[in-house]
């Protein structure tokens, strides 16, 4: 009998270097610990000037990429309406 089958949809983490935003993949986990421990190690290493560390989850590769290069709106600031 085969074991549980996992729908669940994992978590993406990449390198994104700015201006251009070219992603640089850094590892796929099935759990959001997992996850968010390699971003922590990431973060804590050395990183350029211009070079972030991102958690994204999402479907599959191609549409954490997605996601993570669109634009995105401003956040509220005080004094907006």
């Amino acid at each position: 009998m085969p074991g549980p089958v996992s729908n669940a949809m994992p978590y993406f983490v990449y390198r994104r270097s700015l201006p251009i935003g070219t992603l640089s993949p850094a590892g796929q986990y099935d759990t959001y610990r997992e996850a968010r421990a390699r971003v922590q190690a990431l973060r804590s290493g050395p990183l350029g000037p211009n070079e972030q560390i991102r958690l994204i989850h999402a479907d599959n590769a191609l549409q954490a990429e997605d996601l993570l290069s669109q634009a995105r709106e401003a956040s509220p600031q005080p004094g907006d309406d």
